[in-house]
């Protein structure tokens, strides 16, 4: 199951504040690696989102098309 900008942006933020919070130098690395790698995962997921309403509205402007080409088998 794929994921949500939304859910990537917020496991990125709450790394953020995990980094800042922490006392320890290898603990707000870690932190900061996996805002890091949380924010690339959320880039990803919001191409993939432009991407698919991008399909989406081409298929629309296809489906159109087709229909207005061919009235008679639209009416079937």
């Amino acid at each position: 199951m794929s994921q949500s900008y939304a859910f990537y942006k917020a496991r990125a933020e709450d790394a953020a504040s995990e980094a800042k919070g922490a006392t320890l130098s290898n603990v707000k690395e870690r932190h900061l690696q996996a805002e890091k790698t949380w924010r690339g995962l959320a880039e990803q997921a919001r191409k993939v989102e432009v991407d698919r309403e991008k399909a989406r509205k081409a298929r629309a402007v296809r489906r159109e098309i087709e229909e207005r080409s061919n009235p008679a088998d639209a009416a079937e």
